[in-house]
């Protein structure tokens, strides 16, 4: 049995736990920084893309420790390009339309800064689909993709009904990305837990 601090504990550096702590505590200070308006939303943009920079190690870490195969890495890689044209593009998208009176074709191209990732990101998890040749990871990918899905139609049907009754406010369609994603990680985690 290896101790506490041998060798290879030390070279794997922190898990994934740690990163994702410390990036859910950058956002949530940014988020906050944000709502109470101390910095100004070009501000809080730059330290949301600095605080994705934390997502790095938070991959790097678990790929470690889940000896990831190379289809994952892939993945993961793509992902994170994706995810971070996503929040560059709805970054700069808004930048533009708050500070700017645009109109015509420059709105629309502008609409598709934060979109065109979002592609990338469907291209990505398709692909993964194609190349990985575990059919149980494929299987755990799919499952997790629909319980997601399950939970933002099942999201969406409700706030629908709730906002055409006017009892809440209008939101943007394009929260259906986000909702997608936290459900994705969600359903990952739900299936580890049970040991599937």
């Amino acid at each position: 049995m290896a101790d506490a601090n041998s060798p290879s504990d030390e070279k794997q550096g922190r898990g994934p736990g740690f990163w994702a702590g410390l990036y859910c505590a950058s956002v949530a200070v940014v988020a906050a920084l944000l709502l109470t308006d101390a910095i100004a939303t070009t501000v809080g943009l730059i330290l949301f893309v600095g605080a994705m920079g934390l997502l790095i190690p938070l991959v790097r870490s678990a790929e470690r420790r889940e000896c990831a195969n190379p289809v994952i890495i892939r993945y993961n890689r793509r992902m994170m390009a994706a995810s971070l044209g996503y929040v560059l593009g709805l970054g700069i998208a808004i930048a533009l339309w708050n500070n700017y009176d645009l109109s015509g074709p420059v709105v629309f191209a502008i609409a598709l800064l934060p979109t065109l990732p979002t592609f990338a990101m469907i291209w990505a998890m398709g692909r993964y689909l194609v190349e990985e040749q575990d059919e149980y990871l494929r299987y755990r990918t799919v499952r997790a993709a629909l319980m997601s899905l399950g939970m933002v139609l099942a999201l969406g049907i409700f706030w629908g009904f709730l906002e055409m009754f006017e009892l809440v406010p209008h939101i943007w369609a394009w929260w259906v990305l986000p909702v997608w994603s936290v459900g994705l990680g969600l359903a990952q985690l739900w299936m580890k837990v049970r040991g599937e």
